[in-house]
């Protein structure tokens, strides 16, 4: 396979023109072969029925009045015919009635015949069966067997297609060299100057166009292609100058700039250890106002509801609401500190990876909310949950947010549902949470995550705005992505994402 491939293309293309004529001589000779040696067949054994036919007539008065010397003269004249080597005639019982063989060979006539038919038999040539019929009655039956010489007649025709093939093959090899120039004389010289030009890089030289056909558009295109790296390789060569310059200045410019990243660098590290003690001191800012706010909230809601236990009958309906208003507001604001402490805490809370069965996670989360909650009866539908790895407590937290607020926003609707699945990629699990409640207007999508951020009146649905920021920071620092989907009326579905592989929880 070596050797062709890195013959000239000369060779190659009278590789090519004699392999292909040689393959069609074979196949026209082959299927000659094949249809004649049928014919033969079929012609030998429609001879021999002919011959039978005509010993059965000639011989059934001999069998009619059992004379088998008047019958053995039939069969001597089979003498005329060579190819014949054995023939006989039997009566009607079977019985062998007469017989003739050729002098050249000592052949064993069948005791008995066979029934009516031919076939070629090996070493016997084409045997045939012929009943003797007069006025529709069985005198008795022809044998004859004839040579058939099947190999002589294959080696004579591979002879005589050795000998065709051999002149057809010295035939198109003449013609082929006298039509090679025609075809090839432009593909070589083409070849001829591309190397040239790769060697000289001179991108001036052309090739002579000789032939209006498919080989003269290549050698237009051949031309037009080296016109044309010729024009790009002044260009390059003009472009390569003015980079060496460029280069020379941004070296320049490279030395000032590294002087100045030192000093960036160090500003940035001061600016950076400067940050993570301002977040440090906002994180406790923000953990000693909320917890520090505990305190007055929780008096009060104490008094609030001391007043209601102690001194009702003295209050009027108008003064009991605004202390329920109080109450109840107090009781939000405990809420609101300990979501706002919940999320302070966040931050410097370590996340203890493990394996986790979502699917469990997700079941039982729902199976606690739902004994809490007062409403329609609602259909929970769980789909395949992926194993997850996160922190167990975190990211119970997550379905606590995202189921809950499935449950309170659906919680209105006659037949309240909800469904918890995933899908997955080649690089994360999509775990989802859908229902069919209040959903919201997708214009407003942003704020979702936010804290604080509400897209409902509180007091249709009760809440603090934080949970979502909550479940945000969560997944954030697990190294997935969170976001919603919904339109008014038609329900919602919230989307959070966990990577595939071990994440860092230092995040």
């Amino acid at each position: 396979m070596l050797r062709i491939v890195t013959r000239s293309i000369r060779h190659k293309f009278a590789l090519i023109v004699l392999a292909t004529t040689l393959a069609a001589l074979v196949v026209t000779g082959v299927a000659m072969v094949i249809y004649d040696l049928r014919t033969y067949e079929r012609t030998g054994v429609s001879d021999l029925a002919a011959q039978a036919e005509i010993l059965g007539r000639a011989s059934a008065p001999a069998l009619d009045f059992d004379d088998p010397k008047s019958a053995s003269e039939y069969l001597l004249l089979l003498k005329a015919k060579p190819e014949i080597s054995a023939a006989a005639i039997y009566n009607a019982k079977g019985k062998l009635f007469s017989s003739y063989t050729r002098r050249d060979l000592d052949l064993r006539i069948p005791a008995l015949p066979e029934a009516e038919g031919s076939r070629v038999v090996a070493g016997k040539g084409i045997v045939l069966f012929k009943r003797i019929l007069v006025n529709n009655e069985i005198l008795g039956t022809v044998y004859i067997s004839a040579d058939f010489e099947l190999r002589q007649r294959l080696i004579d025709y591979l002879g005589i297609f050795a000998g065709v093939a051999l002149l057809s093959l010295i035939v198109v090899l003449l013609l082929w060299l006298w039509l090679q120039d025609v075809f090839l004389r432009p593909i070589l010289a083409t070849s001829a100057v591309a190397r040239q030009v790769v060697e000289t890089r001179d991108y001036s030289l052309r090739v002579n166009k000789t032939t209006s056909d498919e080989i003269g558009d290549l050698v237009d295109a051949f031309n037009d292609m080296v016109a044309e790296v010729g024009r790009r390789s002044e260009a390059l060569e003009a472009s390569n100058r003015t980079l060496e310059h460029e280069v020379a200045e941004r070296m320049n410019a490279q030395d000032e700039l590294r002087k100045l990243n030192v000093g960036l660098e160090q500003r940035v590290a001061d600016r950076t250890t400067e940050l993570e003690a301002a977040n440090k001191e906002l994180e406790g800012f923000s953990y000693s106002v909320s917890h520090d706010l505990r305190a007055p909230v929780r008096a009060i809601g104490g008094f609030t509801r001391m007043l209601f236990e102690d001194h009702a009958d003295q209050f009027n309906d108008e003064a009991r609401r605004m202390l329920g208003v109080v109450q109840s507001e107090a009781h939000r604001m405990g809420t609101l500190i300990d979501d706002l402490l919940a999320f302070s805490r966040l931050g410097r809370q370590a996340i203890q990876k493990t394996e986790l069965d979502m699917a469990e996670l997700a079941r039982a989360t729902f199976e606690t909310l739902r004994a809490q909650h007062q409403g329609p009866e609602v259909e929970f539908r769980l789909g395949l949950l992926p194993q997850g790895m996160g922190d167990k407590t975190l990211l119970r937290q997550v379905w606590v947010n995202l189921l809950g607020n499935a449950l309170k926003f659906s919680s209105k609707r006659e037949k309240p549902l909800i469904e918890a699945s995933a899908i997955s990629d080649v690089k994360e699990h999509i775990y989802f949470v859908r229902d069919n409640g209040a959903g919201f207007d997708p214009r407003y999508v942003s704020k979702l995550f936010g804290v604080f951020q509400r897209l409902h009146d509180s007091s249709e649905f009760p809440g603090t705005g934080v949970g979502l920021a909550l479940v945000q920071r969560i997944v954030v620092r697990h190294g997935g992505r969170i976001w919603a989907d919904g339109k008014p009326n038609e329900g919602a579905t919230f989307y959070f994402t966990l990577p595939k592989d071990r994440i860092d929880g230092n995040h």
